[in-house]
């Protein structure tokens, strides 16, 4: 077993990577009907929901187990193949031998692997796709939203006790779990990841500040888990926000785009 300084420094570096792979956002004509600021509100209610439903009905983590199983693997395709920089249609193939290593070996270092790269990928389509529908200054809202539901969740430990029985569940036949991050001994949420894609997909449109803020979000992603050294969880969705918050206080504002303006799809 890995040390926990190390396989929580990686997972936050995990973090600043996603900031960094997203590519820019283009308006899908599909989408266009579903474009409202209201998309928002899924970023701080994909915590809200997932630990109040859990705290209501154990079996709800079952049922979170099964979607992310069902979910996850294909929307990773979608990111190889489409959505991160050097994408190429072929590479959605990759998501095939990763989610078998990640079956086959789970539990070692190599599964865990395969299986946080699932999910990260996972992680850019679904951040890329909110940003594609709903106006950035909201996206931004959302982020700093989610960063402060989670907050209040760990520090009020209310979250630390639904989180385990999610982190718990498993699906049959020993397939891996992908509703949570796992890697050597540390473990992240699901949506510590799903919160900086979101991230790197709303800075794409701007290459330098995306790579500035990839730059910042690994930095204050692992300074944040110095917070280890005092209390036993941390909302690593926190640093992620200070990287926005940063970012506009110090590199003039990101851009407020809005849906419409976004370049077309080829």
């Amino acid at each position: 077993m890995l040390p926990f300084w190390l396989s929580i420094g990686v997972l936050s570096l995990v973090q600043g990577v996603l900031v960094a792979v997203p590519r820019a956002p283009v308006e899908i004509p599909l989408l266009g009907r579903l474009q409202g600021r209201w998309w928002a509100l899924v970023l701080p209610l994909s915590i809200v929901v997932a630990i109040g439903g859990i705290a209501l009905d154990s079996a709800s983590a079952t049922f979170l187990t099964w979607l992310a199983l069902v979910a996850v693997p294909p929307l990773a395709a979608v990111a190889l193949g489409w959505l991160v920089h050097g994408a190429r249609p072929w590479l959605a193939l990759a998501a095939i031998p990763l989610f078998a290593v990640a079956w086959a070996a789970r539990g070692e270092l190599g599964g865990q692997s395969c299986a946080l790269a699932l999910s990260a990928l996972a992680c850019v389509s679904l951040g890329w796709l909110l940003v594609c529908v709903v106006p950035a200054r909201w996206v931004k809202l959302g982020i700093y939203a989610m960063a402060a539901v989670d907050a209040y969740l760990v520090f009020t430990e209310l979250l630390q006790e639904p989180n385990s029985v999610l982190n718990a569940a498993a699906p049959a036949a020993n397939l891996p779990k992908l509703q949570l991050v796992s890697w050597g001994g540390a473990l992240m949420g699901f949506g510590d990841l799903f919160i900086a894609a979101v991230l790197g997909a709303l800075l794409a449109r701007d290459p330098r500040l995306q790579a500035r803020g990839a730059i910042l979000a690994g930095t204050l992603c692992c300074a944040w888990d110095l917070l280890f050294f005092a209390i036993k969880t941390t909302p690593a969705t926190v640093p992620v926000a200070l990287t926005l918050l940063t970012l506009e206080l110090w590199a003039g504002g990101v851009p407020a785009r809005r849906p419409k303006d976004l370049p077309k799809a080829a």
